[in-house]
């Protein structure tokens, strides 16, 4: 009795090689569950659709700020006119404007693009088209039957998109270079490069409407400010300030890559991007096989104090 008694003296003392003895003693027990895990996380992975990224290198194109003298910018001013921001300010307001709620609201309206990402759930490579997910929209009937809670309705709205939209889509600029990375993961690789491709030609083109009807606006303002004067050196400088909106207006016309020009352009992806199916069954099993061996020490502890009160109490 009293090599027993010694024996569980101390319950909560553990040692290293107790440890070990009993994470030997329990090895089957932590196998099983390892290999079911690690079985169940691989039927997982492997019903998982593959995403693809597509991706584009831009800078920024060439400052076309004009070099305005100090009379002419200090007019201008008192004009309230813009003679044009710097470009790497142009630059900024671009990639701000690219990310914005408005512009990719009506980037996925003038598209419509609410199937291929509220409703997709994979990819077809023999037949390259979408996988739609019958529970949210019907393609036979060519309407959206998800189940929903007010205030959201079965075809999703703009807002909704946007917010998934933003998952797939993402901009980045190297604060060393000032490159720009665009890119976009989808089921679809070809969707993802034509989607990356639009994006860039949609952000170029709203920032060309922009300075031209700025532009426009101010060449009109400042005419009429000279039909408002006679005198010689104010008109002057109003001609040379419409003359300078005018190249505004000439290099948004001329230029096709108005503010963001490709480096590297988008192409379609032939390796997935995610997911990294090995590395997820790898981490599964050790992560499983961890929480076994807790598991069991754990139990035997448990099992140890029980025994220890059982004893003591008799």
């Amino acid at each position: 009795m009293n090599e027993v008694q010694k024996q569980y003296s101390d319950p909560d003392e553990i040692g290293l090689r107790e440890l070990i003895s009993v994470t030997w003693a329990g090895k089957w027990i932590v196998l099983v569950v390892t290999i079911i895990a690690s079985l169940i996380a691989s039927v997982y992975v492997f019903s998982l659709p593959n995403i693809y990224k597509s991706d584009v290198l831009l800078a920024a194109a060439e400052d076309s700020s004009l070099n305005i003298p100090g009379q002419l910018g200090g007019l201008a001013a008192l004009a309230g006119v813009n003679l044009g921001e710097k470009g790497g300010d142009k630059t900024t307001l671009a990639l701000q404007i690219l990310k914005s709620r408005d512009f990719i609201g009506k980037f996925i309206e003038q598209n419509n693009l609410y199937i291929e990402i509220m409703a997709a759930e994979g990819w077809d490579r023999v037949t390259n088209s979408l996988v739609i997910d019958s529970e949210i929209y019907d393609s036979a009937s060519n309407e959206w039957v998800r189940e929903v809670k007010a205030p959201f309705k079965p075809k999703p709205s703009t807002m909704e998109t946007f917010d998934e939209f933003k998952k797939l889509f993402s901009v980045n600029q190297d604060k060393t270079s000032g490159m720009i990375t665009v890119s976009i993961e989808h089921y679809s690789p070809y969707l993802a490069k034509e989607w990356v491709d639009r994006l860039v030609k949609a952000i170029n083109e709203d920032m060309r409407q922009r300075d031209l009807a700025e532009a426009e606006r101010s060449i009109a303002y400042l005419n009429s400010k000279i039909d408002q004067t006679n005198i010689a050196d104010v008109r002057s400088m109003l001609f040379s300030l419409i003359e300078e909106q005018t190249k505004t207006v000439m290099l948004a016309n001329v230029r096709e890559e108005y503010v963001l020009k490709t480096i590297d352009p988008a192409v379609v992806s032939e390796k997935k991007a995610k997911p990294n199916r090995i590395l997820i069954i790898i981490l599964t099993t050790i992560l499983s096989s961890m929480i076994a061996v807790f598991g069991v020490i754990i139990l035997h502890f448990n099992r140890r104090h029980t025994e220890s009160l059982n004893i003591n109490g008799h």
